[in-house]
């Protein structure tokens, strides 16, 4: 349900009695001094909540009474369970210490709740900067943020609301399928359409691999057949539902594959070997992920390595500036043969 619109503007005198506290406690949440006042987190995180939920804009003159910065840089991130969420985690707590900022980092299992709850706890630590990495609803992370006077940056996925730096989704998919598609021809002598597996549909990274899956196709002379685009989630076992009962329907798969995330390659892995469709040879795969080991599962594989160094640099030139240009910075990925 939209909140009605307000016909008069909310003052900090206006939260005050909705919080059951005085204007200077309110002022303090806001301007980011009330540690110093001993005000009680659960209260600020409801100040901060009941600011956001009526639409409260921090007076900037109020905010340049801030003067202590907490030096406290925050970040969410969806996952720690591959090896880019990890490298994106280390990377950054490197270069936030290289400028004498304490990183705190916390994971939100891609809930849109947990981002929410995380931001908030976040902003109750007196975070300077809110880094929402891979976040389901990332517009929503910075409106709470904004209303607390805590600037935002997006990472891996954009938002509308704050500077965002993302990987060149579309290019990196590009040049992973014609990959495939050449190593697929060189070796079976097949012209056919890949199978694509993996990632949600709905967010902005699948669909821009999506995109470039099938300009590759396209560029081949191939039509793409839907029923093999399954955009099934990343969770392993997701991967290798969707393909068993792809083959349940279909009999045989495809022996080149699109591959949307090293978690998804493990449930591709998975069914390949439980499902003996490739017993003779192993299809061609290209991933858009990157981890060391995948070298061991053999030379029919290419990957994507996503440029973290590249995009965190890029992060931080935005924080660094004091930027608040609303624009999406793209990094290319690098496309490497395994083996």
């Amino acid at each position: 349900m939209k909140r009605a619109i307000q016909t008069k503007r909310t003052t900090i005198y206006d939260l005050a009695e909705l919080a059951g506290t005085s204007a200077s406690a309110v002022s303090a949440v806001l301007n980011g001094n009330w540690k110093k006042r001993r005000i009680s987190s659960q209260l600020a995180e409801r100040i901060t909540r009941l600011a956001e939920e009526q639409g409260y804009a921090l007076n900037m003159q109020a905010s340049v009474l801030r003067r202590e910065r907490s030096k406290i840089i925050g970040m969410i991130v969806p996952k720690y369970d591959n090896r880019y969420f990890g490298s994106i985690v280390e990377q950054f707590e490197a270069m936030a210490r290289e400028r004498g900022l304490f990183p705190i980092v916390t994971c939100t299992r891609r809930d849109p709740a947990l981002e929410i709850e995380a931001a908030r706890a976040m902003l109750s630590y007196q975070v300077d900067c809110l880094i929402a990495t891979g976040a389901t609803d990332p517009d929503r992370i910075v409106e709470l943020c904004s209303a607390a006077g805590v600037r935002t940056v997006n990472l891996d996925l954009p938002g509308s609301l704050a500077p965002s730096v993302i990987s060149d989704n579309f290019g990196g998919a590009l040049e992973l399928t014609r990959r495939v598609l050449a190593n697929c021809q060189r070796e079976f002598g097949e012209r056919t359409p890949l199978l694509f597996v993996g990632g949600r549909g709905t967010d902005h990274n699948t669909s821009e691999r999506v995109r470039g899956f099938r300009a590759a196709h396209a560029e081949a002379g191939i039509e793409v057949d839907e029923t093999l685009v399954l955009t099934c989630g990343y969770a392993p076992e997701k991967a290798e539902n969707a393909m068993r009962q792809l083959a349940d329907r279909a009999g045989a798969l495809p022996r080149g594959m699109f591959v949307n995330s090293t978690i998804s390659l493990e449930g591709v892995m998975r069914w390949i070997r439980r499902s003996g469709q490739y017993a003779d040879r192993m299809p061609h795969l290209g991933c858009f992920d990157w981890d060391p080991f995948v070298a061991m599962l053999g030379d029919h594989i290419e990957m994507v390595r996503q440029d973290v160094p590249g995009m965190l640099h890029a992060v931080f030139e935005i924080i660094d500036s004091g930027s608040s240009e609303l624009k999406v910075v793209e990094i290319p990925p690098v496309v490497e043969k395994i083996g």
